[in-house]
């Protein structure tokens, strides 16, 4: 027994050296062939010009569009229109009723029949005056005929008179305006489509009491009217593709309405400031389809180009850490770590603006363990 228990362990100790010997040669192995350059595949950075469409959401506006309020208070008399229908401009759509202008109408014609009736006693007066002093002045002129102090009392009520028709008169145009005033308020009475257009919504019915849009009672507007026959396609253009929008150029864009047509606008209206939320400029549209409603979403072929030519690598190419996005440059044989902007994406190519430059070969696909400074074995990548 003891003589087969040698033996055993003789075999297992012969086992445990194997193993041993097996594991301190790995690392020499690894250690071997962690001397060899890598091997990467890299492509060459190319310029051209961009020119390329980007698919933007946008959303269909009424070219014009107004919440009708009124500018007086009053009382819903008629409103001969609803939601869906057409006006016209100055169409008559909504009819008040103020009975308080009525009397102030009256007031105001009693105020200027009173003015009137001031300025014609005064006139009168004036006349009266006037001809005392005349007569006066006259026999003065014959010596101890009249007082010196008499005529200069006449005269100076005749100045008094004249201030006093001045007055009146004043008085008189006064009287006017506030009446002008009030046949102003009573037009207000009617309220008219400022332009041609559909009622697109409608608040409020006849025997509602309304008033300015700035009191409280005015919260609500009675009618919405927008011009529908044209629209505005409001486009939030990112802040790196805004320049180079030229006014005039037709643009595609889809709704969803109708799937599978293309319809066309020019561009109308460039805002040319840039939104400091959104890092948007807001370009428009003008359409004229009739077939799309407004507030209907959109998405726009926009298109972006370069006047000058830019630089472009594949996406693969580009790769981001935690502190900076860059390429990784193949040079003389060793890796460079070059930092890049990325911008507009065109055939299956990035834009970057940075340290390169036309014809730079770099790794693709791109990753930060190759660290600055490896030495490689390049390749051109097969191309796709």
């Amino acid at each position: 027994m003891s003589a087969r228990y040698l033996l055993l362990a003789g075999v297992a100790l012969g086992v445990s050296i194997s193993a041993g010997c097996g594991t301190s040669a790995a690392p020499a192995q690894k250690s071997q062939s962690s001397g060899a350059p890598a091997t990467v595949s890299i492509v060459a950075v190319e310029s051209h010009k961009l020119n390329t469409n980007l698919s933007l959401p946008a959303q269909t506006m009424a070219y014009e569009s107004v919440a009708i309020f009124p500018k007086v208070t009053g009382f819903i008399e008629k409103m001969p229109v609803d939601r869906g229908s057409h006006v016209k401009s100055g169409q008559l759509i909504v009819s008040l009723s103020a009975p308080e202008l009525l009397a102030q109408r009256s007031q105001a014609e009693a105020n200027l029949q009173t003015a009137q009736s001031h300025l014609a006693a005064a006139q009168a007066k004036l006349i009266s005056d006037e001809g005392t002093y005349q007569h006066l002045a006259t026999a003065a002129k014959t010596p101890g005929v009249v007082a010196g102090n008499d005529l200069q009392v006449a005269e100076q009520s005749s100045a008094a008179d004249r201030a006093q028709v001045e007055a009146a008169q004043h008085g008189v145009l006064a009287a006017k305006d506030a009446l002008h005033s009030i046949a102003q308020l009573e037009s207000y009475l009617e309220i008219r489509a400022p332009f041609d257009g559909v009622v697109t919504e409608r608040n409020l019915h006849p025997g509602a009491l309304v008033g300015p849009s700035s009191g409280q009672s005015g919260a609500q507007p009675i009618l919405r009217i927008e011009d529908i026959g044209r629209l505005r396609l409001v486009v939030p253009v990112p802040e790196l593709y805004a320049s180079g929008v030229r006014e005039g150029q037709m643009v595609a864009f889809t709704v969803p309405a109708y799937p599978g047509q293309i319809f066309h606008a020019p561009i109308a209206r460039v805002s040319h400031d840039i939104n400091q939320n959104t890092r948007t400029m807001a370009v428009e549209l003008d359409v004229r389809n009739k077939q799309i409603t407004p507030g209907t979403f959109a998405n726009v072929q926009w298109p972006v180009q370069r006047e000058y030519p830019t630089l472009f690598v594949p996406a693969a190419a580009i790769t981001t850490n935690l502190q900076r996005t860059f390429v990784i440059r193949v040079r003389d044989g060793k890796t460079e770590w070059v930092d890049v902007k990325s911008g507009a994406t065109a055939g299956g190519k990035t834009e970057v603006f940075g340290d390169l430059k036309d014809g730079d070969q770099v790794a693709v696909p791109a990753s930060d363990e190759l660290a600055p400074g490896t030495p490689v074995v390049a390749h051109l990548a097969k191309s796709s």
